[in-house]
């Protein structure tokens, strides 16, 4: 204990109990187990220290508060600090043995792309021999076994957690995303980067940032000299407001350090082109995953594993073989028209998701597209607004809508939808049952259509009224083409 008052500071309120042995953290009671300390954090409606009572009976043997919370603790001694939150992920990752100097951490932040840039750059460090850790939206992997995850980026003690066990398992790289939410909540407080990536920026969490202004300045939190190496995207507005003298650059609309000419798209999809470095270093590159957001993303990934002197050989091979989930994902039943499965739920990646299809698509574009509820509710019109400028069918659904009710999440995407002009939109449809709205697209769908079911994406689950359905667009989708095909 007095290790950890000293490592941040924090005052001890039993001196004499400064020999108690820490063995773990956490910030839920009802994990506890012998020997943690418990992280009992201020909140907008309770404080973590309620309960503390709960985790010394559970086996705590410290507990890391406000002074508030410390009035509410008895039996063992508390550290004490202003901010908590702020110094729990020093405090894990001193508990757990700073597993992330054993480790080599990429980390990629960014409103979109996170998901295929993380895949991209783990496929090329498992091409290139390394023994690999993955940590994102879609699933944790560890050693080869597969996690689901609950969060993009883990709360701070069980990030820490995480990665000693990937030190325990001979991991040498850890990929992961690394949230808004995860920068501004200190949840990779305590972890050193190898790498920081960025990605790109637009409208998104405005239900928990006020504006975009404050969105960004948590995203380059990332970049306030945590990462050893930092290399942004600059093809947008935001990314050349983090380039510094060091900074590694990526674009494909304008001159930086790397850049991607010859670009072409096959019939089926696939992309090729050719990534040019420093020092004249060329790489041909060959993608299964379609669109120019895309090879912003390949483009990204490459920058981020030559500053670590990955193989050339081995980022060919990680970019040709990488399959991300519910990220343009295929789901092909031998029919005559393509259909595509993607997590894209902002305004601006549905805008980039259906221009891709549109570009190798030679009949039209249906898009099956809903909105989260208890999520940014300003986003909703934009993203009916978007799709229905750029499809010749929107059938508006269903996302998660949580506590809300799903009428007005549709009619909040309607509202876009409709106030584009008749003669720049598609057909809008409403058809609040997923199932049947993702039925109904493929039921339109003939030789040379594109079907593009977005919003959920890799998820296996449907929110509604605090229950979990299960419900995965890919199987859906699946059963209707097979239905339609029958």
């Amino acid at each position: 204990m007095s290790e950890l008052a000293a490592t941040v500071d924090a005052h001890l309120t039993a001196p004499d109990r400064a020999h108690v042995q820490v063995s773990g953290v956490t910030l839920r009671a009802q994990h506890v187990r012998p020997g943690d300390l418990f992280a009992a954090l201020p909140g907008t409606r309770v404080h973590g220290a309620d309960f503390a009572a709960q985790a010394v009976e559970h086996g705590a043997v410290a507990v890391l508060t406000d002074a508030a919370g410390a009035e509410k603790v008895h039996g063992v001694p508390v550290l004490v600090h202003a901010d908590p939150r702020a110094v729990l992920g020093r405090l894990a990752a001193r508990v757990y043995g700073d597993p992330s100097t054993k480790l080599a951490v990429w980390g990629v932040t960014g409103t979109s792309g996170k998901t295929t840039t993380s895949y991209m750059v783990e496929s090329a460090l498992r091409a290139a021999g390394r023994a690999t850790g993955l940590i994102g939206t879609v699933e944790t992997r560890v050693a080869g076994r597969r996690l689901d995850s609950a969060l993009t980026t883990p709360e701070a003690p069980d990030l820490q957690a995480l990665l000693a066990v990937m030190v325990e398992c001979g991991t040498t790289d850890v990929v992961m995303e690394v949230s808004s939410h995860a920068l501004r909540l200190g949840r990779v407080g305590g972890v050193g980067f190898a790498v920081g990536a960025f990605t790109n920026l637009s409208q998104d969490h405005l239900d928990f940032h006020p504006d975009m202004e404050d969105y960004f300045r948590t995203k380059a939190e990332l970049f306030d000299g945590r990462a050893r190496t930092e290399v942004v995207c600059v093809d947008g507005e935001w990314g050349p407001r983090l380039v510094e003298d060091a900074t590694i650059t990526v674009a494909t609309t304008k001159p930086a350090h790397w850049t991607a000419t010859d670009a072409t798209v096959s019939a089926t999809g696939e992309q090729s082109f050719t990534a040019h470095g420093p020092d004249g270093v060329t790489l041909d590159v060959r993608l299964s995953l379609p669109g120019d957001f895309n090879v912003a993303n390949a483009l990204l990934a490459i920058a981020c594993l030559r500053t670590q002197d990955v193989p050339l050989d081995a980022i060919r091979e990680g970019l040709a073989n990488v399959q991300v989930p519910g990220r343009m994902q295929r789901v092909d039943e031998g029919q005559d028209f393509t259909a595509v499965v993607d997590y894209s739920h902002k305004p601006a990646a549905v805008a980039l998701a259906l221009q891709a299809v549109r570009a190798r698509a030679t009949g039209r574009v249906i898009t099956v597209l809903g909105c989260g509820g208890d999520r940014d509710t300003a986003k909703r019109p934009l993203m009916g607004e978007e799709a229905a400028r750029r499809s010749d069918v929107l059938v508006v659904t269903d996302d998660n809508p949580r506590s809300e009710d799903p009428a007005q999440i549709r009619a909040a995407m309607l509202h876009g939808a409709l106030s584009v002009p008749d003669d720049e939109r598609g057909e809008v449809v409403e058809i609040g049952d997923r199932r049947r709205a993702i039925e109904h697209a493929v039921s339109l769908a003939h030789a040379g259509d594109v079907v593009v079911v977005a919003g959920k994406g890799h998820e296996t689950g449907q929110e509604v009224a605090g229950v979990v359905h299960p419900f995965s667009d890919v199987d859906a989708l699946t059963e209707a083409i097979r239905g339609a095909t029958r």
